[in-house]
């Protein structure tokens, strides 16, 4: 990962740390259980971005050299990685 791009990811997830720990204290204090999910929901969505930046740098760097390479085997894995991690099975 580039610095710039693992500069923005860490920044995301410092950010969602902090967001965490306030839902921690919400519901020590007790506080609306609805308050807390839409908290909670927030810190899905960042997730979920920080996700969006990620796999978007390793289908820019590493998939695309694998798919480029002569490598069969290379190719089939990084493709069966990306499988696996969003639980899609290619071997129906």
């Amino acid at each position: 990962m580039q610095d710039k791009e693992k500069q923005q990811v860490l920044l995301r997830l410092k950010s969602i740390e902090g967001h965490l720990r306030g839902i921690q204290t919400m519901v020590e204090e007790d506080r609306y259980c609805i308050d807390i999910l839409k908290q909670t929901k927030a810190v899905q969505r960042a997730l979920a971005k920080v996700d969006s930046l990620i796999l978007d740098n390793h289908l820019r760097t590493c998939v695309t050299r694998a798919l480029r390479s002569q490598d069969g085997e290379e190719r089939d894995r990084v493709v069966e990685e990306l499988l696996d991690v969003y639980d899609v099975s290619s071997k129906m």
